[in-house]
């Protein structure tokens, strides 16, 4: 029977063939949940009585003909997304009790696909981390490892697509934060181009740079659910009103020569990612993913990103900033928490926001407030746009070689709970190979081509030019077809 341990795709074949219902499916996943997540910690909230609503109401519509493929299948969405009626905490003591008046887009978007809502997942604090240690719920852990992090600020819903306690869920990437768990937890993660899904009803953390995606097993499925997605909304004037592409049709399409289906792709190989700081075992993943993609037909080419390595200090000048000016709102007097006790006004809060912020969220934004600063708004903020324009325009010229450009998500693997909470610098290079993609609005995937020696998930990042999601869900799918990493799950006991 299909459940939460099968592919979207899979699943989909299954419901409209009728073998199985959404509701046994919906029981099965919030089933496993209840037996495996007390030791992950990957969801703030699961809404079992709305699942199997909504899973009783997808079968239905399928009953009645005309269902989409998504229709029935449970996924989680990142407790970043507001989903009307349910909590959206950011998992934060700010937002601990606020219960969402309304859906944000995305999240709208894919329950008129017919998808079941379970539950919201595990993050950092309002989007600000790498490892998922900083949650006012506390830190998620990585299924393959339970001593490791999942990665972050996303890992609760990595977490959640890689213990198969649901086929896929939404993440949000404002400097990696969908690619980097996907690489730490072995499941397969898309950025979308920045504009192509609308940020409307995520709580901002950095508006230039937030995006919304999605997790999922494979990249076939990841092009089901950004179809769903994808689209202009005029509620967000970032978002892009351009149609959005038939992106699992594309993945359909027979090769000329289905022995060499990458015949005639050109991937770029920058040195700025294979150089000093690649562990050992990642780099060596890594470099057989990239025989694969020669393999399988495509032409590896030399490329030149000479300012990618400024990407860290430019994000944490912008994404601080930006955090800074977005969750002055969270001051007790709108919504959200209050300190109990408190002078005056001004006192009200200062005392709401040490209570109501962790540690990380109160750094980024003391460094963002002064950033912005009278005296130095010059010297750091607007220096840092002009380098990210260098950035960006890096990017373009490398495209003009080649197609997509291939690397590692991240230097490393998972690393163990706490062996960089004391110190923010290290934890901020995670984001090395990532934060580019952002800075400069381009799409980019996580899938997974390895495995430590003990046993830790090595992920392969792909980009490509703006709006080419189909182009990048292309070629994973191909290496997808060619190699089982993706299909590998880790030992978790039965549920």
């Amino acid at each position: 029977m299909g459940g939460p341990l099968d592919t979207v795709a899979g699943l989909a074949r299954q419901l409209a063939a009728r073998e199985v219902s959404s509701v046994e499916v919906t029981r099965a996943a919030l089933d496993r949940i209840a037996a495996l997540d007390h030791a992950l910690n990957a969801f703030v909230n699961v809404d079992g009585d709305g699942a199997l609503a909504a899973a009783a109401a997808a079968d239905a519509a399928r009953a009645r003909g005309g269902a989409g493929p998504l229709a029935g299948v449970p996924i989680a969405h990142k407790d970043v997304l507001m989903t009307a009626g349910l909590p959206t905490t950011c998992a934060s003591r700010m937002l601990a009790t606020f219960v969402a008046p309304y859906d944000a887009h995305v999240v709208a978007r894919l329950k008129d696909a017919g998808t079941v809502l379970v539950g919201k997942t595990n993050m950092d604090e309002f989007a600000m981390g790498s490892s998922n240690e900083n949650s006012h719920f506390g830190a998620v852990r990585n299924p393959w490892q339970p001593a490791c992090v999942p990665g972050g600020s996303s890992g609760g819903s990595a977490a959640a697509v890689a213990a198969r306690l649901v086929p896929a869920a939404t993440g949000t990437d404002t400097g990696g934060s969908i690619r980097q768990p996907a690489s730490y937890t072995g499941v397969t993660g898309l950025k979308p181009t920045y504009g192509r899904c609308s940020r409307y009803g995520l709580v901002a953390f950095a508006s230039s740079l937030d995006t919304p995606g999605v997790f999922a097993r494979t990249a076939e499925d990841c092009a089901l659910l950004l179809g769903a997605m994808a689209g202009p909304d005029a509620r967000d004037s970032t978002s892009v009103d351009r149609p959005v592409d038939d992106y699992a049709g594309s993945l359909a399409a027979r090769p000329a020569d289905p022995s060499r289906p990458l015949a005639g792709l050109r991937v770029g190989l920058p040195a700025e990612f294979f150089g000093d700081g690649v562990d050992g075992e990642v780099a060596r993943a890594v470099d057989a993913a990239v025989g694969e993609l020669r393999r399988l037909g495509a032409q590896t080419v030399d490329v030149a990103l000479p300012r990618v390595g400024l990407s860290v200090p430019v994000y944490y000048v912008i994404a601080p900033a930006e955090a800074s000016s977005n969750l002055s709102r969270f001051d007790g007097v709108r919504y959200g928490h209050r300190a109990a006790e408190y002078r005056d006004l001004a006192d009200m809060y200062r005392r709401t926001r040490a209570e109501g912020f962790g540690a990380e969220v109160r750094r980024r934004i003391l460094i963002g407030t002064y950033v912005l600063s009278h005296g130095y708004y010059d010297a750091y903020y607007l220096k840092a746009q002009k380098v990210r324009r260098l950035i960006a325009d890096d990017f373009r010229a490398a495209f003009g070689r080649c197609d997509v450009i291939a690397g590692p998500t991240a230097p490393t693997a998972a690393f163990r709970l706490g062996d960089k909470a004391d110190d923010p610098v290290q934890m901020y290079l995670n984001d090395i190979f990532t934060i580019g993609a952002n800075l400069a609005g381009l799409p980019a995937m996580s899938i997974p081509c390895g495995f430590t020696g003990d046993g830790r998930p090595i992920g392969l990042q792909l980009h490509a030019p703006a709006f080419a999601e189909a182009r990048l869900l292309t070629v994973a799918h191909r290496f997808q077809q060619a190699t089982d990493w993706h299909a590998r799950a880790p030992a978790l006991p039965p549920a």
